[in-house]
C-alpha cells in the first residue's frame, strides 16, 4: 500500500481541503473565533480520510488558533496579520488575506500586496518541489519590496525578507520574532 501524502498541485481532495480551510480563516478573523473553521475541518474529518489530511486539518486548526490569539490584541492591519501567518509557516493563508486586500486595492497599494502575495507564493511553491516556478516569483517579489522597504519596515526588518526571496534555497525566515 503506498502512503497517501498532502500535495494540493497533484491531488483534489488536499487542493479542496486546503482551499476551504484558507478561506474559512478568512471568516475565523472577522469573528475572532475558530468556529468556521473547525465546521470545515469537521466536514472534511467525518468522511474518516487518511492520516495525511488528518494530520493537516489539525495541524491547520491549531495554527489558526494560535493566529487569532496572537492578532486579538494585535492591529487591524492586514499586513501585519500576513506576517504573522507567514510566522506559523501558513504561506496560502498569507497568500488568501493579503488577495482579499488586494482585490480592493488601488495602485501601489495593489502592486506592494500583490509582492508580498508572491513572496509568500515562493515559498508555497518550494515547499512542494516547484522550484523554477517559485524562483520566478521571488524575482517578481523582490524589486517592488525592494522599493518599499520603508513600508516593511513598519513591522519587520525588510532585509530580512528580501534577503530570503535573493537566496532560493533557505529557509523562510521569521519576520516578527
Amino acid at each position: 500500500m503506498i502512503n497517501q501524502v498532502f500535495d494540493p498541485f497533484r491531488d483534489r481532495l488536499s487542493r479542496d481541503i486546503r482551499n476551504d480551510l484558507s478561506e474559512s480563516l478568512l471568516t475565523c478573523r472577522t469573528q475572532h473565533q475558530l468556529t468556521a473553521a473547525q465546521a470545515v475541518a469537521n466536514h472534511y474529518l467525518a468522511t474518516n480520510p487518511e492520516p495525511c489530511y488528518v494530520d493537516y486539518i489539525n495541524d491547520r486548526l491549531d495554527c489558526y488558533a494560535r493566529f487569532l490569539a496572537l492578532i486579538a490584541d494585535g492591529p487591524a492591519d492586514v499586513v501585519w496579520q500576513g506576517f504573522v501567518l507567514w510566522d506559523l509557516g501558513l504561506f496560502f493563508e498569507v497568500h488568501e488575506i493579503l488577495e482579499q486586500a488586494w482585490m480592493q486595492a488601488f495602485g501601489d497599494e495593489k502592486t506592494f500586496l500583490q509582492a508580498l502575495i508572491r513572496a509568500a507564493g515562493f515559498y508555497i511553491k518550494r515547499e512542494y518541489g516547484f522550484d523554477d516556478g517559485a524562483a520566478k516569483m521571488a524575482a517578481k517579489a523582490v524589486p517592488v519590496l525592494a522599493a518599499n522597504v520603508h513600508r516593511l519596515a513598519v513591522h519587520i526588518d525588510p532585509e530580512l525578507l528580501l534577503a530570503a526571496l535573493r537566496n532560493t534555497t533557505g529557509k523562510p525566515p521569521l519576520l516578527l520574532s
